[in-house]
């Protein structure tokens, strides 16, 4: 596979990581009681400990310059020093807290059945398959969205960066600005992570191993739409005839 190839394979994933039940959660259709499962669920497979499956790549990883890029990210997960100078994983809880939410369910969050799949495949890929998926996965797929095309192409879409005033959180849950601090963190510094991403991954994979890269990220997405339609189901909302997604009556 050659390196437009492998580009192409790896945008293909994720332009594919996208779920038919999100506008739902954006229109705020999920009911405020259940709210807290998907907050949950989300901090559990990955946002608590995320910084220790970029880890998982920095220690396994032989090439200086990949790991001077996991590195930083990995500091910046941690410790939020290069920022706002807060973990992540704790900026994140400011989220439920700002809601009302107990914030002690985070402290002892049961994965359901896909969620808990969905988290194996994350350590396997981090941790069995090589320093090539682990950073592909962490870097890319975790952290990156549909719109990284526009991240290598300066005529496709980026992310979109609404008002802060017009996150789903804040109209239609009442969350206060205040509490968006993650949010302000990651418009902040994701912009280094994206490019710092790409060029790890198209750079420094080697050759012969961009099949089983491109393969492991098609495996990771899979794990993650079927946990994604689990959180769902878990919060009101069901698939419709046309493929979309809306609260169910019940």
């Amino acid at each position: 596979m050659d390196r437009d190839a492998f580009r192409e394979a790896l945008l293909g994933v994720m332009e594919r990581k996208t779920h038919w039940a999100w506008p739902a959660f954006t229109r705020g259709e999920v009911p405020a009681d259940r709210l807290h499962l998907h907050l949950e669920q989300e901090y559990g497979t990955y946002v608590r400990e995320f910084a220790v499956l970029l880890g998982r790549a920095y220690v396994q990883c032989p090439v200086a310059e990949v790991r001077r890029d996991l590195a930083e990210n990995l500091y910046e997960e941690e410790t939020g020093r290069l920022s706002r100078g807060r973990p992540h994983a704790e900026l994140f809880l400011e989220y439920p807290r700002g809601l009302g939410m107990d914030l002690e369910r985070f402290e002892r969050v049961e994965l359901q059945p896909a969620a808990a799949r969905y988290r194996a495949a994350l350590d396997e890929a981090t941790m069995e398959r090589g320093w090539e998926l682990a950073t592909a996965v962490t870097t890319i797929f975790v952290e990156g969205t549909r719109y990284e095309r526009g991240e290598l192409d300066p005529n496709a879409p980026r992310r979109p960066e609404p008002p802060l005033s017009s996150h789903p959180l804040v109209v239609h849950y009442g969350l206060p600005l205040a509490s968006l601090e993650l949010t302000k963190v990651h418009r902040q510094v994701e912009g280094d992570h994206r490019a710092a991403a790409w060029r790890m991954v198209l750079d420094h994979v080697p050759e012969p191993r961009r099949v089983a890269v491109a393969e492991g990220m098609e495996e990771v997405l899979r794990r993650w739409s079927d946990y994604r339609d689990e959180v769902a189901e878990s919060c009101g909302i069901r698939r419709t005839s046309d493929g979309s997604g809306g609260a169910s009556a019940g």
